[in-house]
Order: C-alpha cells, then structure tokens, then sequence
C-alpha cells in the first residue's frame, strides 16, 4: 500500500504540473511541444550492433525520447536496456523512437513513418499523455490494439513488449481502474510481454527525477531499464 500511495502521489504531481489546456485530440502534456509539431522528429539509433543483430524498436512518449537527460543517446532506457543485453552477452540494435507530447493516437497515425524496417522485437511506451488528460480509455485501448496489429502486418515473427503505465489518482477510481486494466488486458491479447509499470522504483523519487517531478534523471532511467529489460529479454528468447 506504501508504494502504490507513492505512485499516486507522483502522479498527482505529474497532473499539477503537465495538465493544460490543448487540443481535443493530442498535443503536449507529458512534455514539451505537440506531437503534430514534431511529428517530423527522427528516430534515433541508441546502440550500434551487426546487420544481423536483432532490432528493438521503442515507440514512446517523452519518457522514451529522454527529454531533459544531457545525452538522450546514450542515457535514455532504451539506451540502457541496450547496455543491460551487452552485459548479459546479447547484443542488440536498439532504435529509439520516442517523441514528446505524444498521445496513443499520436503514436498510431506516426506508426508507418516508424516502421520503415521491420523489428524482431517491438516495445510500445504510450498512454501517459492519455491520461494526463483524462481521455477516453476505451480510445486508447482500440488505438494500442491497432498499433500491434500494424506491426503484427509489418513484421508478422515480430515479439511485442508493452510498458504499463498508471493514470492520476486525481480523475477518480472510475477513470483510474479501467486505465490500469488496459494494459494486461491488451498484452493478453496480443501474446506481448507485459512490463507492469514503467515507472516502478522512479515514480515520486526525488533523486530519480528532474525539476519538473515528471521526466526521470539518467539514474532513473537506468532504473526503467533494469524494470523493462527482462520482458524485453523474454520476448527476444521467444522469437
């Protein structure tokens, strides 16, 4: 009960500093600037492995961009689960897709552009901004359907991971349930690996956090890491 009050607490606090007024359909509450601005943001080669070596692409939020970190590159945790499977022997292409501001339906209307080469193992970080914003939940389960069943048509051997994520105390129990559920719920469905919730051992750490109590410090994000890596190691020795 200790950990679940700091989760909430966090997350109350992401939802006094990030909640503003915006478009109905996507923009910046995570982080700064709209998805529709930056939509034209590159993703980035975390890790530089053989041809041969397979590829995880992370789809995500600021959380994956690593805004805020001083090397995004090399800091962010797609960046450290790549330096997670070197330590353990595996080596890795690792692309970092991650862009700030961004909604689930961001990231579904964005999914073509990231998928210009098929990855054997698929991470998908998306619905903070959901519900930062307290949009419907039922959209963005229909929009992390749709995105696994892209790349299930891109990529049909492709291993899918997801990232739980945990919404603001703040919109009430009846909001807050249902979005939690989401997330096993569409891991099930999809025979992804289920990486509970991202944040777990970040969230309402100071030290592990920025300024602005919501983006994680590159300690914290070494910490997402060590969380997400053994889906992501699971779902590599799975396909």
């Amino acid at each position: 009960m200790a950990f679940r009050f700091v989760i909430v607490a966090a997350l109350a606090a992401f939802a006094a500093a990030a909640c503003s007024p915006a478009p109905p359909d996507d923009g910046a509450a995570f982080s700064g600037g709209t998805d529709a601005e930056r939509s034209d943001v590159e993703p980035r080669d975390a890790t530089e492995g053989s041809g041969d070596a397979p590829l995880v692409l992370f789809l995500g939020t600021s959380l994956t961009e690593g805004l805020g970190l001083e090397n995004p590159g090399s800091e962010a945790w797609p960046a450290r689960v790549g330096a997670l499977a070197r330590e353990d022997g595996v080596e890795l292409r690792v692309r970092n897709a991650g862009l700030s501001g961004e909604t689930s339906a961001g990231a579904r209307r964005r999914l073509d552009w990231v998928l210009d080469a098929p990855p054997h193992v698929f991470v998908l970080e998306t619905g903070a901004n959901d519900g930062l914003r307290g949009l419907s939940v039922e959209e963005m389960e229909a929009n992390l359907d749709a995105i696994f069943g892209k790349v299930r048509e891109v990529a049909p051997g492709a291993r899918l991971v997801l990232a739980g994520m945990e919404a603001p105390p703040n919109l009430g129990a009846a909001y807050t349930e249902p979005f939690r559920e989401v997330f096993p719920r569409v891991a099930d469905r999809w025979d992804a690996e289920l990486i509970p919730f991202l944040l777990e051992g970040v969230a309402g750490e100071p030290e592990l956090n920025q300024a602005d109590r919501i983006h994680p410090t590159a300690p914290g994000h070494e910490r997402m890491a060590a969380s997400a890596w053994p889906a992501i190691r699971r779902a590599l020795e799975g396909g």
